[in-house]
This record gives C-alpha cells, structure tokens and sequence, in this order.
C-alpha cells in the first residue's frame, strides 16, 4: 500500500507550534511529527524523522511572529520500506519536498490558539489552518496540535492497491515540538 503526504503534514503541524518562543530551538528526540493514515483493511502511522525548522516569536505571550519548515518526504518513514519507496514514487520521485510557512494566528493565549500557514505538497501550495496548544517550563516550550489534510488538494490521485485497498485521502496530521527558547 502507498503512503501519501503524511511527513507534510505533520511537519507543517510541528512548525506552527513552535513559533511562540523568541527563537526555538527543536530537540528532534523529544519531538514528534506524525501522519495517521486509514485504509481498507488496516490502519498505520508515519513518522517524521528529519526536518528543517525555522520559529521565532515572543518570549512572553508565546505568539508566534515566524514559522518555516521543510522536510524530504524520504525522512517520512512508515516501519515499512516497500510502502515508503512506493510514497516517494506516487510523489513524483527523486526528492520530493514539502513545506509549511506560518501566516497568522488568532485567539491566542498562553495555552495556545489558533494558527494559518501554507502548507505546500507536490509543488501545490494551499493555507490550512488549525488548532495548537503550547506549554513553557523554564526554557522549554512544547507545541502540539493536529490537522486533518485531503490529499486530493494537491493534485496527488486516491491510492488503491489490487482494486479493493483504498487509502483515505483525509490524513490526520499529528504533532508535538519540544524546543529550548532563546
């Protein structure tokens, strides 16, 4: 079974998240960016294993001023390689990219709000918006939230396998980013 755009994301996800801080430093370790996705018969989660991410904000009221992240879509790994060599094909090939860049957030507090950005997969770019929480202990600063993305929107076709395995195009993008602020 292929994998879609599920690095993307949780990527695009992790970013938004760690935009309070005045500049966030993300510990890969503790963090994690995942993509949930169901299908036909059984369901599976993909991790985000290495990625680019760029956040600044203010120190105080943890609002988010800039958000940037990138990743390879061969970093997203789904405890299968067969399928992950069959998501890199389904996306083109080669070293397919993606990205997510900060816009906006509102109904910001302490705890969290709400945040938009652009998120951009197989070359297509399209503002979501989501949900996020964020906590600061000391010089720590944890951002989590989620969003759900169809993956039709960027332009990429429905998987099937055999004519009866379909994956669903809705994917739950899932993340937590654990930085020290600065």
């Amino acid at each position: 079974m292929k994998h879609p755009l599920f690095q993307t994301t949780a990527l695009l996800l992790g970013m938004t998240l760690v935009a309070g801080a005045a500049t966030l430093k993300p510990d890969k370790q503790r963090s994690r960016i995942q993509v949930d996705v169901k299908a036909t018969g059984h369901n599976f989660t993909g991790d985000l294993k290495d990625y680019t991410l760029s956040a600044t904000g203010d120190e105080a009221t943890l609002a988010p001023s800039k958000l940037d992240l990138a990743w390879d879509f061969n970093d997203f790994k789904t405890g299968d390689e067969k399928r992950d060599k069959e998501m890199i094909k389904w996306l083109g090939g080669g070293t397919p990219k993606g990205s997510f860049s900060f816009t906006k957030c509102w109904d910001e507090n302490t705890e969290g709000g709400n945040a938009q950005g652009t998120l951009t997969i197989n070359g297509v770019a399209k503002t979501i918006s989501f949900p996020y929480k964020v906590k600061k202990e000391g010089d720590w600063v944890t951002l989590s939230g989620k969003v759900t993305i169809d993956h039709q929107n960027f332009n990429l076709p429905i998987i099937r396998s055999m004519a009866l395995l379909t994956v669903d195009p809705k994917l739950v993008i899932r993340f937590h980013v654990v930085g020290k602020a600065d």
